[in-house]
């Protein structure tokens, strides 16, 4: 599939009505490119409504627009409304239709066309206009350039640069992984330039823990962090009683998986946790092992050559037993 910013410009000038639909599970860069495309569409004078899956962390509350966003596990009723009402979607941060889980066949069943802004690999061939980048660091990071080749970018204020930002910084690590190349750290600077505060996005983010969610992240590091593959690789397991146990919510577990990375002599690490009676997988990498791969292979999901995410019906014993089996496969042959 081709992608055209000037497809999406053409959608723009056609269409007066627009919804922003993100991937269930809402992080960072979803709920920050979300806001911010919908500030740009806005100031173009149309109408512009941001719609998620289920809720976000509260992490990402504080974000400009944020208390506006339609989530359907809440209020199913007002995001068919809205979908009704719309002329067009955007998926922001994810390609393929059944990442909006069960909103999904509210979503699509509207029948309102679809372009897609995203930066995942093999995105699914289901709509008309498409501004995909793989090598992307991050949604945010299209979200700009796209707004750049449309000379939208007069529209990027502060607040457009505060929800960018997040959007940026959450999806690199801090500008850690290898997607930040010189110009992602260019339109951080231009970003910075329109006099958001990086500092307060910092402390929103990183230092508004619960006193609930350290005790987890703690329990999981102490109780449930495992080697395997001979050592170089690592997992962290999560059941629903130990997510109950700490008053689990949305967010509290984001980066859990990191850490288990940041292990000496480990290269590929997975975090997996019990909810909804499915097993929720994140997976992160470094080296030569591409997780997406393995996502797609093995987990139902994907996503990125370092980072990816998938899911297991299996129980969550057998889907911890099935990632060591394949990573003592894996690390026996090399």
């Amino acid at each position: 599939m081709k992608s055209s910013a000037m497809d999406i410009y053409r959608m723009l000038q056609k269409y007066n009505v627009f919804a922003i639909v993100v991937h269930r599970g809402p992080d960072g860069d979803a709920i920050g490119s979300a806001l911010a495309w919908q500030k740009i569409i806005n100031a173009m004078g149309k109408e512009c409504i941001v719609i998620a899956p289920d809720d976000y962390p509260a992490f990402l509350r504080w974000l400009p627009g944020a208390k506006d966003i339609l989530v359907h596990a809440n209020d199913a009723t007002r995001v068919k409304e809205a979908l009704k009402l719309c002329d067009m979607v955007f998926c922001l941060d994810f390609n393929a239709s059944d990442r909006m889980g069960p909103a999904e066949a509210d979503v699509v069943k509207a029948g309102k066309p679809f372009a897609i802004i995203d930066h995942h690999r093999f995105p699914s061939d289901f709509a008309e206009a498409y501004y995909v980048d793989d090598e992307a660091s991050s949604t945010a990071e299209l979200i700009y350039r796209l707004s750049v080749e449309l000379n939208l970018d007069g529209s990027i204020d502060s607040e457009v640069a505060t929800c960018l930002y997040t959007g940026l910084v959450t999806d690199t690590g801090s500008f850690r992984y290898p997607s930040v190349r010189a110009d992602v750290l260019r339109i951080a600077a231009a970003l910075l330039a329109t006099g958001m505060d990086h500092v307060e996005i910092y402390e929103q983010v990183y230092n508004s823990n619960r006193i609930e969610q350290l005790r987890l992240k703690g329990f999981a590091l102490s109780e449930r962090l495992k080697l395997t593959g001979g050592d170089q690789a690592a997992y962290i397991y999560l059941s629903a009683s130990d997510l109950a146990r700490f008053d689990f919510r949305p967010g509290d577990t984001e980066g859990l998986v990191n850490y288990a990375l940041s292990i000496k002599g480990v290269h590929v690490a997975a975090f997996f946790a019990e909810k909804d009676k499915i097993v929720k997988i994140s997976l992160r990498s470094k080296g030569i092992l591409d997780v997406n791969n393995l996502a797609r292979e093995h987990f139902k999901g994907g996503g990125h050559i370092h980072a990816a995410g998938g899911r297991s019906e299996l129980s969550l014993e057998q889907t911890c037993r099935k990632f060591e089996s394949l990573m003592n496969e894996r690390y026996e042959k090399s």
